[in-house]
């Protein structure tokens, strides 16, 4: 998937492409629409999972 992700500012909306994986092992490419509120919220969310990686990355050394 090599798309980024655009925001619309008219509809007020994020788009960012994905690959949804299927337990049976199938996959899908679609688009996550996103509210403002939403891309926020997800920003807060992965800001602490990257700072928790690079926590887990410094005590494995």
């Amino acid at each position: 998937m090599k798309r980024d992700a655009v925001y619309d500012h008219r509809a007020q909306q994020a788009a960012l492409p994905v690959t949804v994986h299927y337990e049976d092992g199938g996959a899908c490419e679609t688009m996550l629409v996103l509210t403002p509120a939403q891309v926020e919220l997800y920003y807060s969310q992965l800001g602490q999972l990257i700072k928790a990686r690079e926590s887990a990355r410094e005590h494995e050394r």
